[in-house]
């Protein structure tokens, strides 16, 4: 059975984007890539809401084409071609995208099913709405929160809606030299 892991950079108040969707606050650098990277290339499925996966959409089908193309480009690129995507939305028309299936109706139905159905886990990139909806519905079962050296003040929350108390367990950290801090939670359910 498959594992929906939240993967989300944070601010330290807990934003996952400044109240305008900014994320020029985000710190990013090849050391945080190299460790990503060793994680998400043992993922064949990605989950994304509509507007990340937009953003993603205008972006990685080229990006290891670019004059100048990055290390972290190249590897990105190749991955987000191989990986099947997943996109929570009403408005997307599968037929026009390659090697993704859109779900448009019943999310909770339709990714418990997907979760039965997949063996190993679920990447959920960022998609701060898609996270709400799937806290709301207990579908989150781990969680990479890339925590930031940053106070927001204001923003969108990386939590939101949650109706009863969750207990995590802290699996890992590791702290990177830039001052992220990457925290690995295991969402605790009674069985």
């Amino acid at each position: 059975m498959g594992r929906i892991v939240l993967f989300m950079h944070t601010s330290l108040d807990g934003f996952a984007a400044g109240k305008n969707g900014e994320m020029d606050w985000i710190h990013v650098d090849q050391e945080i890539f190299d460790f990503v990277a060793e994680r998400i290339n043992k993922t064949n499925t990605a989950l994304y809401g509509r507007v990340t996966f937009q953003m993603m959409e205008s972006y990685w089908p080229t990006a290891a084409d670019q004059p100048g193309a990055s290390k972290h480009d190249r590897e990105h690129a190749a991955w987000y071609k191989s990986v099947h995507k997943v996109v929570l939305s009403n408005t997307l028309n599968q037929a026009t995208l390659m090697n993704t299936t859109v779900i448009g109706k019943d999310y909770a139905a339709a990714l418990r099913k997907l979760k039965e159905e997949t063996t190993g886990e679920i990447l959920l990139f960022g998609s701060p709405t898609t996270t709400h909806t799937l806290l709301a519905e207990n579908l989150i079962d781990e969680c990479w929160l890339f925590v930031n050296p940053t106070l927001l003040g204001e923003g969108i929350p990386v939590f939101k809606g949650i109706k009863e108390k969750q207990l995590l367990k802290l699996l890992k950290t590791h702290v990177f030299s830039s001052g992220v801090v990457c925290l690995y939670y295991e969402v605790q359910r009674e069985n």
